[in-house]
């Protein structure tokens, strides 16, 4: 989903999100109005109210719950989300949109200004691979070369990524998966799309490889073996089954935002987006049924859990869960709060939940609980 401004320009709605809550939550540097540094360049910093501020996606890095938000915040819990404190070091200040953990020390985030953090110790402290205008410049290298191979699609992309570069450092990331420590993926607006093979230390551009010409937004990216799934707006499902070396489009009969993509088995998924939408796909994408959401709420978040249901998360603060293989659904009784943006499960079972209030956790018990 995507806003357009007075002048034209694509806005993708979750920046309009954060920026609204940057507003409500403050700003760091209000106090200064005629002197705004650079928050790629301001350091996060320590605040007491940060677990109730608006966090925005969670990972877990083994037994430890990672949660990442507004203003460079990322939380840290050892025991099962009961209770949180701030990583020692995070050398930004913007939104934190994604974080995701390929072993119990080695993560990464990416956020707003096209940045990507890593930490090799567990989420206590991280350190700055990549900002937004190292990105324009790895996807202007990328255009040149398939110009220079005789890609005819290849002039289009040369004069978008010039102007990614004029623009500066302003387009976000919004998703980040890792196959393992050292393969890859970040996506995020205006069709962003990176991958390294190195932990990090390089990135590539992925565009000439993904069929979305009109520049749209990806949200989410997710890995599994070779499969790799990435989720976007109008409707945009990507899929590659050679380990990301090339890519199709997967048609769906939704033209709306997805949000993201649950995988449920090799054939089996469920992509889920704005207005309730949830679409399933037993066939690999093939043919789809819409699933019956009762109310038409936009789902932000979705996941597999270890006891094979799949559950999803709406603005309006519900968890519903699927017992049937995400083929019809039930909201939990239990209401955690109003804007959730994602979710975790932890080694004991409970499920952990971000959202514009902070964070908030459902016990097993309750999780499993017959819903009214």
């Amino acid at each position: 989903m995507v806003f357009k401004t007075p002048f034209g320009r694509r806005v993708p709605c979750v920046a309009i999100l954060f920026s609204f809550c940057c507003l409500l939550c403050g700003s760091p540097v209000a106090a200064e109005p005629h002197k705004v540094p650079d928050l790629l360049e301001l350091s996060a910093r320590t605040d007491v109210r940060a677990q109730a501020s608006t966090q925005l996606a969670l990972a877990r890095a083994a037994e430890r719950v990672v949660a990442v938000g507004v203003r460079g915040n990322v939380l840290l819990s050892d025991d099962h989300g009961r209770s949180w404190r701030q990583a020692r070091t995070v050398p930004v200040s913007v939104a934190l949109t994604d974080v995701h953990f390929a072993s119990p020390d080695r993560g990464w985030a990416v956020g707003h200004s096209g940045v990507i953090l890593h930490s090799a110790d567990g989420g206590d402290s991280w350190r700055r691979q990549l900002d937004g205008r190292q990105a324009a410049a790895i996807v202007l290298d990328e255009a040149n070369a398939r110009l220079a191979a005789g890609d005819p699609g290849a002039a289009r992309a040369v004069r978008d990524a010039q102007r990614m570069v004029e623009e500066g450092p302003d387009k976000p990331l919004l998703g980040v998966y890792f196959a393992d420590d050292q393969r890859g993926y970040a996506v995020g607006a205006y069709g962003l799309a990176l991958v390294t093979e190195d932990g990090g230390a390089t990135w590539h551009s992925l565009a000439g490889r993904i069929p979305n010409a009109r520049g749209n937004h990806l949200y989410q990216v997710r890995v599994r073996g070779r499969d790799i799934l990435i989720a976007g707006e109008q409707g945009v499902l990507f899929r590659s089954q050679d380990g990301g070396d090339t890519f199709a489009a997967i048609p769906t009969p939704y033209a709306g935002t997805y949000f993201g993509v649950v995988v449920i088995d090799t054939d089996t998924m469920l992509a889920y987006g704005l207005r309730g939408n949830a679409w399933r796909t037993h066939d690999g994408g093939q043919s789809w049924v819409q699933v019956p959401i009762d109310q038409e709420i936009t789902i932000a978040a979705g996941r597999l859990l270890s006891d094979g249901s799949v559950v999803l998360a709406d603005e309006s603060g519900r968890v519903l869960r699927s017992t049937d293989g995400a083929r019809s659904f039930v909201a939990l009784p239990e209401h955690t709060g109003s804007g959730l943006t994602g979710m975790v499960e932890t080694s004991a079972g409970d499920l952990v939940l971000s959202g514009a209030r902070g964070l908030a956790r459902v016990e097993h018990r309750k999780l499993v609980a017959e819903a009214k």
